[in-house]
């Protein structure tokens, strides 16, 4: 596998002696890319690449004075939080905290809208309901949580989004990652989320991408989408982006558990105005050096024409950055 970029050396957020593992991070582009959100673990049962493990999480803010290096801060504080998960919670059930944030902000209000996975732990065992959540505010540090954006009706969840521009049809065909039962596993997917309005509950759309139905072994049992790239970074045509794709070599059978594969950063071309996925590549371009089962992509900031900063979190433990040169990408597209 040709490498076409730079991992940085030591970690752009780490735990330090509050927390064991942080991941999923998430900057305010108002900031400059210098504050934002981070995933923290709270604590963690079971083993990181075996079925059945359960992290409880929280969300907590990050300031660094460069894009190299963020601090944790306090935790985020959101207004309404309680009652609105209160309201999703059934006998027995409970949320295991907030999870993977992404941040969106309205150029027209000039509003921070955070989505988040919000997931339900109930009472039968292995049963969980993931939901898409939402909350906004001026600033980080006055959000309030809404009605989730999506909800999981037992027809696939709804988690990892990557917003996409406004179609001619005035709609966001957003992506999320969801789920459908194979023949023999659970395989995440690629779906469409329909944004008539980003601050108002969104609608599922069809499935764009099952790993299923294709033969490509790096996203051979889960596919969730990353952040799509912006045109200034590479433009591969009109109407198009060029995404990543965080993906999973698919599961085994160990010993009577399941086993999952090697996750991996990839590529995937997106027709967001018709709400297609045009290609996904063979091959992954990113897996980071110390990764023993993950290395999974949540944003990317490009820091002058042709070149950015890819940040992905590495065995749910840290967080990396990556240097990506739109000209090696290329090297990789159809």
């Amino acid at each position: 596998m040709e490498k076409s970029y730079t991992q940085h050396e030591g970690k752009v957020v780490e735990a330090g002696n509050r927390f064991e593992h942080v991941m999923a991070i998430a900057l305010d582009p108002r900031t400059n890319y210098k504050e934002g959100i981070v995933r923290c673990i709270l604590s963690r049962e079971g083993n990181l690449t075996l079925s059945g493990y359960i992290d409880r999480s929280a969300l907590y803010k990050i300031k660094g004075n460069s894009l190299e290096y963020f601090e944790i801060g306090e935790k985020i504080v959101i207004k309404n939080q309680q009652e609105i998960i209160d309201g999703l919670l059934k006998e027995g059930s409970e949320c295991i905290g907030l999870e993977d944030p992404d941040i969106w902000i309205d150029e027209k209000t000039d509003f921070v809208h955070v989505y988040f996975t919000l997931p339900i732990k109930h009472a039968e065992p292995h049963k969980y309901s993931i939901h898409l959540g939402h909350a906004v505010g001026k600033n980080i540090e006055s959000l309030e949580m809404t009605e989730p954006t999506l909800l999981d009706m037992g027809d696939g969840y709804a988690k990892e989004i990557s917003i996409a521009p406004m179609n001619s049809k005035g709609v966001h065909l957003n992506l999320v990652e969801s789920s459908k039962k194979g023949k023999e596993w659970n395989y995440s997917t690629v779906r469409i989320a329909i944004a008539e309005d980003m601050g108002k509950p969104w609608k599922f759309g069809e499935t764009l991408f099952n790993p299923e139905e294709h033969n490509i072994s790096w996203v051979g049992g889960h596919a969730s989408p990353g952040p799509l790239l912006p045109k200034s970074f590479i433009d591969v045509g009109e109407n198009k982006m060029l995404g990543i794709l965080n993906g999973r070599e698919a599961n085994q059978k160990v010993d009577g558990k399941t086993k999952y594969g090697m996750f991996s950063v990839g590529l995937f071309i997106y027709d967001y105005e018709n709400g297609k996925i045009d290609w996904v590549s063979p091959e992954p371009f990113i897996q980071d050096s110390e990764a023993i089962t993950i290395t999974f992509a949540s944003q990317f900031i490009e820091t002058k024409p042709g070149e950015g900063i890819l940040y992905a979190h590495v065995d749910d433990s840290f967080v990396r950055a990556y240097t990506i040169n739109a000209e090696s990408v290329r090297k990789f597209l159809p």
